[in-house]
């Protein structure tokens, strides 16, 4: 009844599944990696599973609901993106999803995370993207970095007014070296870490657009960005948070989606060196296309920002409530 009872304050449809008997599941190698028979997983989790139609499969519970694409990187929990380790396959008339997408994927969102260190979250630490000789992305005159900058201020307030503490890794047009502002949130013992950036892309300018959260790639797996930064990195610090990096960036995606104007680019994973570092859960935020000729206009908004900084404050607010009445 308590997880049903977070589930009806927040709106956040990630319940925690109800108890079933084990049941098999049957699995097979696919490209080397372990893969599980969906409807066998999920029966094993209390969770209905249907074809709706030749090329997805939906499976749900009172509170939660997964769809996935066959050949498909792409899925949604309860409405909102979500890019898997791996591709969903289909065998012998069945869909077959990654172990590792099962655990690392699907579990933080079946299962509210706890609050690992069992005290309420009073701090957060916001990383505006680039600064001094880094720019960030450039369209025409305008440079991610100013833009990031006011974004973080915005939110700082939005934050700070609900009673968060709230550090900035740079106030100011300052370089900042990536090992450290993670150090930065260390120092001021962070409980969360977010890094604010705005996106852009070189073609498609007048299509690609909308939010997009990244977390940490998990172990074992490729990230579903294309920048590659740190693909060969092992297992990191990071990884330590998975469950709550997850569940942090779903909640951040679907708060940034509810303005009907944004696009739902989902939650993604990447290795990117802010996110590695992090001791405590991490994420970093592409908030809007700088090159999209609309989007790009909007974020010289001020008003606009304002309207970003409260969405992101409503995703760490509805993270920090259900983690805390988790723990």
């Amino acid at each position: 009844m308590r997880a049903l009872g977070i589930l009806l304050v927040l709106g956040f449809l990630a319940g925690t599944p109800c108890a079933h008997p084990a049941s098999p599941v049957a699995s097979l190698k696919i490209g080397g990696k372990e893969y599980l028979r969906l409807s066998d997983w999920a029966a094993a989790n209390g969770l209905k599973h249907r074809w709706l139609n030749r090329e997805t499969v939906q499976l749900s519970n009172s509170s939660t609901k997964f769809t996935f694409v066959v050949d498909s990187r792409e899925a949604r929990a309860n409405g909102v993106g979500l890019w898997l380790s791996f591709p969903a396959v289909l065998r012998d008339g069945a869909l077959y999803l990654s172990r590792l997408d099962t655990q690392t994927t699907l579990r933080p969102l079946l299962s509210l995370p706890k609050n690992l260190s069992r005290t309420p979250l009073k701090s957060v630490c916001l990383d505006p993207g680039h600064g001094g000789s880094d720019p960030g992305n450039c369209v025409g005159t305008y440079q991610e970095k100013k833009y990031t900058l006011l974004l973080a201020h915005e939110v700082r307030q939005q934050l700070t007014r609900a009673g968060l503490q709230v550090s900035l890794t740079r106030s100011n047009d300052a370089f900042i070296d990536l090992p450290l502002r993670a150090e930065i949130a260390r120092r001021n013992k962070a409980d969360l870490f977010l890094s604010l950036h705005f996106n852009s892309v070189a073609t498609s300018r007048t299509v690609v657009r909308g939010a997009e959260v990244y977390c940490l790639t998990p172990v074992g797996a490729s990230s579903t960005n294309t920048r590659g930064e740190g693909e060969n990195a092992p297992g990191t610090w990071g990884n330590r948070f998975n469950n709550q990096n997850v569940f942090l960036a779903y909640t951040l995606q679907k708060a940034l989606i509810r303005n009907p104007t944004v696009n739902d680019r989902g939650v993604h994973r990447a290795r990117f060196a802010v996110l590695r570092d992090a001791d405590m859960p991490a994420v970093l935020i592409e908030a809007a296309f700088m090159s999209h000729p609309e989007e790009g206009k909007r974020i010289l908004d001020p008003a606009y920002r304002r309207q970003l900084a409260r969405t992101i404050s409503d995703g760490v607010l509805a993270y920090k409530r259900a983690v805390e009445q988790n723990s």
